[in-house]
Formats: C-alpha cells, sequence, structure tokens
C-alpha cells in the first residue's frame, strides 16, 4: 500500500471539514443492510462522491455515503454501501476507506455482507458470524510496494476475525432471544452468481457461504491492526441447493427482511465496547 499516506492526509483533512470526527468503530454495511444508520446518532453524513480519492458504489441497495455518528455511547463511522472488485474497482480502491478509517482512530471494524449458503443447515434470513475466509479473488490489495508505517510487509491471518468480538456477538444474540450462525465464508470476483460445478467446489474446500465482497476489506483491517467482526445474512441458497434461479432483487429482499435483527444486534455489539 504504498503511496497511500498522502491520499490519506488529503481524504482525512477534508473529512475533518465536516466535523472533528474520532470514531472508534468502522461499519461496513452491505446490501440491504444499510438502515442501520436509521437507528444511529447521526452527525454527519458525506456522499462519496464528494470525498476525495473515494470511488462510487454502483450496485442497488447501496446509498454510497460515509456516515458519522454514535451507537449508544461509542462514535462510529459506517460506510453504507461498499465498493466492489466486479465494479472495475482496482483492490486498493476497495481497501482505502478502511485505511482512512485507521487514520481516524477506528480500532475495531464490523463488516456484514449478503451471501449466498452452502451449508445445508442454512436457511435464507439466517445470520452467520464468519470465523474465517477463503480469498478467490485471485488478487489482493496488498500487492505491491509496502508502506511499513501502515503495516507489515507480511501481514498474520491466523485469526482474520477476533475471537473476543464473536464471543460478544454471541451474547449479544443471545440476549435478543437468537443464535448466530457460525462459518467460513468464500469471496469471489462475481458479479455472475456460481454454476453448479463452482458450488460442489467451495463446499469441498470448506466454504459455508459466498459471496462478492468483504475478503479485502479484512485483509486490509488486519494489516493495519484492526480488530475485525463479521457478519453475513445467508440472503438466498446457492445454485444447486436452491430451487429456483437467483436474482440481486432477490438478495436485497430477504436481507432486508432480516435486516431488523441485523440491526439490533449490532447495536447491541457496539454499544457494549463502551470503555471496553
Amino acid at each position: 500500500m504504498n503511496g497511500m499516506k498522502e491520499h490519506l492526509q488529503h481524504t482525512v483533512a477534508t473529512l475533518r471539514d465536516y466535523g472533528d470526527f474520532r470514531p472508534e468503530v468502522g461499519l461496513v454495511l452491505g446490501s440491504g443492510l444499510g438502515g442501520l444508520v436509521d437507528l444511529m446518532e447521526v452527525t454527519a453524513a458525506i456522499p462519496y462522491r464528494d470525498i476525495p480519492h473515494f470511488a462510487e458504489s454502483t450496485v442497488a441497495g447501496h446509498s454510497g455515503r460515509l456516515v458519522f455518528g454514535r451507537i449508544g455511547a461509542v462514535p462510529v463511522v459506517a460506510m453504507q454501501g461498499r465498493f466492489h472488485y466486479y465494479e472495475g474497482h482496482p483492490m486498493r480502491s476497495l481497501a482505502y476507506p478502511i485505511a482512512c478509517m485507521r487514520e481516524l482512530g477506528v480500532t475495531r471494524l464490523v463488516v456484514s455482507n449478503s451471501a449466498g449458503g452452502l451449508n445445508p443447515g442454512f436457511v435464507p434470513g439466517d445470520l452467520m458470524l464468519i470465523s474465517d475466509h477463503i480469498n478467490l479473488f485471485g488478487d489482493n490489495p496488498l500487492i505491491g510496494l509496502n508502506d511499513d508505517e501502515l503495516g507489515p510487509r507480511f501481514p498474520d491471518m491466523t485469526a482474520p476475525y477476533d475471537p473476543g468480538l464473536m464471543a460478544r456477538a454471541d451474547g449479544a444474540a443471545a440476549a435478543l432471544g437468537f443464535e448466530f450462525r457460525r462459518g467460513v465464508y468464500a469471496g469471489v470476483t462475481g458479479p455472475n452468481y456460481e454454476t453448479a460445478a463452482e458450488i460442489r467446489y467451495l463446499r469441498t474446500i470448506g466454504a459455508d457461504a459466498v459471496g462478492m465482497s468483504t475478503v479485502p476489506e479484512v485483509i486490509a483491517a488486519r494489516y493495519l491492526g484492526l480488530q475485525v467482526l463479521g457478519i453475513t445474512c445467508i440472503t438466498n441458497m446457492a445454485t444447486g441447493i436452491a430451487e429456483t434461479p437467483h436474482s440481486h432483487a432477490e438478495v436485497v429482499k430477504t436481507a432486508q427482511a432480516a435486516a431488523d435483527r441485523f440491526c439490533r444486534v449490532v447495536m447491541e455489539i457496539v454499544a457494549g465496547l463502551e470503555g471496553a
């Protein structure tokens, strides 16, 4: 991520013009899950197009704003919509907002997504804690010259998703009367949905869900030293398991149906991080 420092300084200085933001927790809100912002105490919402060096989100269900505010007493910043590799953005553009969050003060990151279920024990509407991931993008946001001031050349990925945050998430879910699933997320480029043969392959290598995001952001977050919690909304069962063809409208519809539970549990998790 060499050469990013100057861009980060420019972006952060521009964001400071909107307010003296000092977020502690960052949120990346996936398809159909951006409604969490409506429950926050919002202090500023800035369109990506107004933020220097940010890409723009072009996907239906992604509002494309960086939102600052509080959940309980915890200051947060939320990406209401993310960038995707299949939109034509380079990997570093996907990682850039995470680096900006770190520069602003974020130490913990909650990433969310909508994904297809591979585990036959899952059903659409389930919420899954990501216990690990498989990078099938064929690319990586850390490729290129390294800036040692940002992170190490060879970052460790033994536990990309923080066990302590997962335990907190389980406790928050229990308080709300449900249980998270747990599983491995496979990140693929998209934008097409997978073939039945590809799904059989993904199940064979140990994936429980498949989606087109999240992995680049988590790689960047761990490189930058952030603790990460990943939450997947299972919006459909994958090809060869599902009985009907897939559509993005179906994905967004199912995510929105599960959004109330998602929003309540994330609010509980983040509010519980006060002073932690």
